[in-house]
Parts: structure tokens; sequence; C-alpha cells
């Protein structure tokens, strides 16, 4: 069994502001740090007996590398930074109040799911986002020595389950998984039948309990 730990960073500054996020780059706040903690002892408790070594691969954003170090401290193990696993870029919006972002912002029309770009210049696509995800994470698939631990944003996640899963970029235009700061997604590959399960999604069970 392979298995893949997709760690949503935890509470970061940007949020506590209400500011628009994506590739504005703010750090975590001290919950969020507390929180990484957390998500730390819980990743050594499942790890506890796994057959394969893990690598950490994190978005090269400040809310997702501290985050990130704070799990290698205790895995023992190094973080490789990764700008494709950024969350999505909100263009000039990134840095603003969400407030601003709300005013102009047009959803995507249903005909138009993966390349509908809105008014926001520099602002990315869904495709664009699922597709440099996709190329990050595949490369880790690839890697059959290791477990993997990714840490990325709320909505760049959704992304990473899809690739785990052999979901074309052309079959996401309406899929979505809902996550919560520091919360763990479990993803395995069967060795022997070959199935990519998710065995649990944006679990926040162990941000219950103080450190």
């Amino acid at each position: 069994m392979q298995d893949l730990y997709v760690v949503s960073h935890p509470h970061a500054e940007h949020s506590e502001q209400d500011l628009v996020g994506g590739w504005y780059d703010s750090a975590l706040t001290a919950r969020g740090r507390r929180d990484a903690g957390l998500v730390a002892a819980e990743l050594v408790r499942r790890r506890a007996g796994a057959s394969r070594p893990v690598r950490i691969t994190t978005s090269d954003l400040a809310r997702c590398t501290e985050t990130a170090q704070i799990l290698a401290a205790a895995l023992r193990v190094p973080v490789t930074a990764d700008q494709r696993l950024r969350e999505i870029s909100f263009g000039e919006a990134g840095g603003r109040p969400n407030a601003w972002l709300a005013q102009r912002q047009v959803p995507a029309p249903d005909h138009d799911r993966l390349d509908h770009r809105g008014p926001i210049p520099g602002a990315e696509t869904r495709r664009e986002v699922a597709t440099r995800v996709e190329a990050c994470v595949r490369e880790l698939m690839a890697d059959t020595d290791h477990d993997h631990i990714v840490v990325t944003h709320g909505y760049a996640l959704t992304f990473v389950i899809t690739t785990w899963m052999m979901v074309p970029v052309e079959a996401v235009g309406f899929v979505s998984f809902a996550t919560a700061p520091g919360a763990i997604t479990h993803l395995r590959h069967d060795d022997y039948w070959r199935n990519r399960a998710m065995l649990g999604l944006a679990d926040t069970s162990h941000l219950s309990v103080e450190p």
C-alpha cells in the first residue's frame, strides 16, 4: 500500500484579516502554528510501522512551507517546495479585502467551467490550476519507493485528489472537495488490486487535542 496524505495549511494571517489569499504570501497565525504541531503529531502516529519512507512536498507559499517545516521536524525528513502546489491566483485581488473581490468576481458559467477567467487581471483559470497541480502530483505518484505528504491549499487540494484518482483535467470542471485549515486527507493506492482510494477527507479530529 502506498499512502499520500494531503495537509491543508492551518490558519493563516490573511484569513484572520479577511483578505484574499491565492498567491498573496501570508504566514501562519499563532493558532496555525499550534495546529501544525497537532497535524505533525497525528502524522507521526499514523505512520508508526509504515513500510515505506516518506517525502514531504509543499506549496512554496509561506503558510505552507511553515507548516511543512513543522511536519518535517517531527518526522525527521526533508521538505521540497514546489510552486505548482500553490493556491489559485486571484491576480490583482490577492491581498485585498475579500469584499473588494466579492464586488467584482463573476462565477464560471456551466458551459465554461475550465477556462473562465473572469474580470480580475492576472487571475488563473480552473484548468491552469488543475494542470499544474496534476503535473506535480503525477511526479510524486511515479515515486513508488516513498509515501508522500503534500502540503497545499483549500482550492488546490481538489486537484491533488482528482490526479490521484486518475481523473483527467477535462473532467474536473464541476469537482470540488471541501476542506478546512489543518485538515488531513488520506489517499491510498492498493499495490495488488491497483485501486486508488480516499480513506479520509478533511479530517480535523486531531485538532481537538492540545499538544
